[in-house]
């Protein structure tokens, strides 16, 4: 098998534009599809050909990925994408769609004669653009060699969780990854936000931690963003955070555990979406300490 495959990308927002543009960038033939065409149109430039439908963009693909919002949108547009598919495709599932979805999707994929993996990614939009994404994978040890040069293309490293992606272990990890990626973002939120109340020079808190325990480069570049004024364009957007922090509030209740912490996080991502946030960098929950109204 040749390392050279024809790719479908269906959706290209902030994490799917920039896979593609590296797929495309590593000699693979890529075939574009999103909901919104304008968002998939600057992929023209980067060699990708755009199709009109979910089926004519599968349609003689060797991989299939899917970055849409989530697992009904997946679900629909797969559905959707059927006409055009072949047994023996690999399905390379990246969307973060919360653990019972992944079921769904599976069943789909064995419906069709599709190989499926189950492959999320850590990153924001940053390594994203440059290949540098964590690719979280699980999924049949045959065949992987057709996902292997997808994953290389659009990460750094991929972790293999198991070998049935319709286990969802992959989508497990990452839903523990982001419980505290939400987790951490809301809280330094909030202590900016009591900083500003107090009337605390928040460079004087960061001079206080400063090399210590309670020191990470996360905390200095999300802050950076909320205090240069630097929220758009996303890294991750509130609206997708908002949608993650519930997905983990879901996990967490179904398997009997109860997630104070993220059901506080989802909240405030979507009052900082009703406040007009909801495009902006998931850092823009900060905004959700203030009455924009008063």
């Amino acid at each position: 098998m040749t390392d050279k495959l024809t790719v479908s990308v269906l959706g290209t927002g902030i994490m799917g534009a920039a896979m593609a543009r590296n797929l495309a960038r590593a000699g693979h033939t890529v075939r574009a599809w999103n909901r919104t065409r304008a968002k998939a149109e600057p992929l023209v430039a980067d060699g990708a050909f755009l199709a009109d439908t979910p089926a004519e963009a599968v349609r003689g693909a060797d991989v299939v990925l899917t970055m849409l919002h989530d697992g009904p949108a997946t679900l629909e547009t797969m559905r959707t994408a059927s006409a055009g598919l072949r047994p023996g495709t690999t399905w390379v599932q990246s969307t973060t769609t919360g653990i019972e979805a992944i079921a769904d999707l599976a069943a789909l994929a064995h419906e069709h004669g599709l190989v499926f993996y189950d492959a999320p990614v850590l990153g924001t939009r940053q390594p994203a653009e440059t290949g540098q994404l964590l690719v979280l994978a699980a999924g049949p040890v045959a065949g992987r060699e057709a996902a292997a040069p997808v994953f290389d293309a659009v990460g750094a490293r991929t972790v293999w969780t198991g070998e049935d992606g319709a286990e969802g272990s992959a989508t497990r990890l990452k839903l523990v990854a982001n419980s505290w990626v939400i987790a951490t973002t809301n809280a330094l939120g909030e202590v900016l936000a009591l900083a500003q109340a107090l009337g605390v020079d928040p460079q004087s808190f960061f001079d206080a931690i400063a090399g210590g325990p309670l020191d990470m480069g996360y905390l200095r570049a999300k802050s950076g963003l909320i205090l240069g004024d630097q929220l758009s364009p996303a890294q991750f957007a509130v609206s997708t955070a908002a949608k993650d922090a519930r997905l983990i509030v879901q996990a967490g209740a179904h398997n009997g555990v109860r997630l104070d912490v993220a059901a506080a996080s989802a909240a405030r991502l979507e009052r900082a979406a009703a406040q007009g946030h909801g495009d902006e960098d998931m850092a823009a929950a900060y905004f959700a300490s203030f009455d924009e109204n008063a």
